[in-house]
């Protein structure tokens, strides 16, 4: 019998996946500002938990990440059951789409946001419907929900939104969940949630809305982005087909015992946040300055809204020594917290602004 020759395939919906693009120069620049890493080291009491628990790495961590759930449990007034964690948010959300959402299914969401949306949806077998933002670069509450079906099983709403930095307001997101269906989920990426200005508690909304969904990660505010701790917030009879889906073992000890520590030294967590606000404040006026007006910011970066200019103003950010991260046709996003960067882009706009001029 001859055996055919081939390779197995991957389904359809893999192979049209977009792909999660990569910052020039992130490799060689002296300043990388284009992953919205803290440009602060994590607490003391993070890197001594991360050295005790290091000298046990031979040893399984517990099942689900008992500590940090209880711990995070009695943070939020929650039950323990409702808290659910992962390496980072982006784990839980792909845990979220796998459960909730399939072939034949919708998920609506804005765009441009994160970008890893799409493709975790489409790993789902989902259609993804994205609704473009507003003028101001904000997510449009009205389009989205006209945007909702009867084949729609989740809305996503990222808040503050990545790239733009925008913010929905208490008011606009009680509008989105009045007008959902309740049989389909809400769900609030809430990564950057520690540096915005309207703060919204997607946790204290569950408590109103049992059909919203709550992600937060530990890799921002906290300085943990190496380390992919995140966590989910729900209603227990929504979090319970979760936890029956979730991996063993899904958080390392280590990752564990470095969030339980950060959650010990919340004035470590108000140093980063101060000092992405302080970047914010100055990488803005300085961009006004030039001309350049820009949304306000929720989150731990600069949206630069410059259109069809990106890729040049992200070249000029690379020979000026700084990795940003350039969205074509739309703008250029900047993590803030480093003043020295923040000036190398500044400087970089000017050498931009001299070449459009020349």
């Amino acid at each position: 019998m001859t055996r055919s020759i081939g390779l197995p395939r991957a389904r359809p919906e893999i192979d049209a996946l977009p792909a999660y693009s990569r910052a020039s120069g992130a490799a060689t620049v002296r300043w990388r500002a284009s992953s919205n890493e803290s440009t602060i080291a994590p607490s003391p009491a993070v890197v001594e938990a991360i050295a005790r628990k290091g000298a046990h790495g031979h040893l399984y961590p517990t099942l689900f990440a008992d500590d940090l759930v209880a711990a995070l449990a009695e943070r939020l007034s929650v039950p323990a059951d409702a808290v659910l964690t992962g390496a980072g948010s982006l784990a839980l959300l792909q845990q979220v789409l796998t459960a909730f959402t399939g072939p034949g299914t919708e998920v609506v969401h804005a765009w441009r946001s994160y970008e890893a949306y799409p493709i975790l949806i489409g790993i789902a077998g989902a259609t993804a419907v994205p609704v473009p933002l507003d003028a101001a670069h904000r997510h449009d509450v009205d389009a989205m929900i006209a945007a909702v079906t009867p084949d729609t099983r989740a809305v996503l709403v990222c808040n503050p939104n990545n790239p733009t930095g925008t913010e929905l307001t208490e008011t606009e997101l009680r509008r989105l969940l009045d007008h959902v269906p309740s049989d389909v989920l809400v769900i609030l990426d809430e990564a950057y949630r520690e540096f915005a200005e309207e703060q919204v508690d997607g946790v204290e909304l569950l408590r109103e809305y049992p059909n919203v969904v709550v992600l937060r990660t530990f890799s921002k505010a906290y300085g943990l982005a190496g380390l992919r701790v995140g966590y989910a917030v729900a209603d227990s009879a929504v979090a319970a087909p979760l936890h029956a889906a979730a991996p063993p073992f899904g958080l390392s000890s280590v990752a564990e015992a470095a969030a339980c520590a950060a959650l010990t030294d919340p004035g470590h967590t108000d140093r980063i946040v101060e000092s992405v606000r302080a970047g914010r404040r100055h990488l803005r006026t300085g961009l006004a300055d030039r001309g350049i007006e820009t949304p306000a910011s929720g989150g731990n970066f600069v949206w630069i809204p410059v259109g069809d200019q990106a890729a040049s103003l992200d070249a000029a950010c690379v020979a000026h020594g700084v990795s940003v991260r350039a969205f074509s046709g739309e703008g250029v996003r900047v993590t803030v917290g480093d003043r020295d960067a923040e000036d190398a882009v500044l400087a970089a706009v000017d050498a931009f602004t001299a070449d459009r001029q020349n």
